[in-house]
């Protein structure tokens, strides 16, 4: 059962980046093709929230509370955990090369910084407000 719950956090963690990754590139292409959805105040509130919590968690040296149950769950079920970041696990199972952990956190600054950079060229609209 461990395992299952474990595959189930993956699976979740997994959307979390996807959302997070794909929603500043929708956001990206949605503002100059005017996409009104891309602009929707609780979307892009989520949104912050989500790369927010990423870049303070990065900064503070913590490791994602997700990654940390999977990896507790993994060792419960017999599996090998992270040795360190989810992100770093998978890059380093994708590219094949280990990144220090001061890499991903500029990383994910650069990434909120550009999160927040859409605030202003496409700033959010309360529904039913005029463009």
């Amino acid at each position: 059962m461990h395992h299952l719950l474990a595959d189930t956090i993956l699976v979740i963690h997994a959307l979390f980046v996807a959302f997070v990754v794909a929603g500043l590139f929708l956001i990206i292409a949605g503002g100059p093709l005017r996409w009104k959805w891309t602009r929707n105040l609780w979307f892009r509130l989520v949104h912050l929230l989500a790369i927010g919590i990423v870049v303070a968690q990065a900064w503070l040296g913590r490791i994602c509370p997700l990654t940390r149950w999977e990896t507790a769950l993994r060792e419960a079920a017999r599996q090998h955990g992270y040795a360190g970041s989810f992100i770093q696990h998978w890059l380093r199972k994708f590219i094949f090369y280990d990144f220090p952990p001061w890499v991903f956190t500029a990383a994910y600054t650069m990434f909120g910084a550009i999160v927040l950079v859409t605030w202003i060229l496409w700033p959010p609209r309360r529904k039913g407000r005029c463009e």
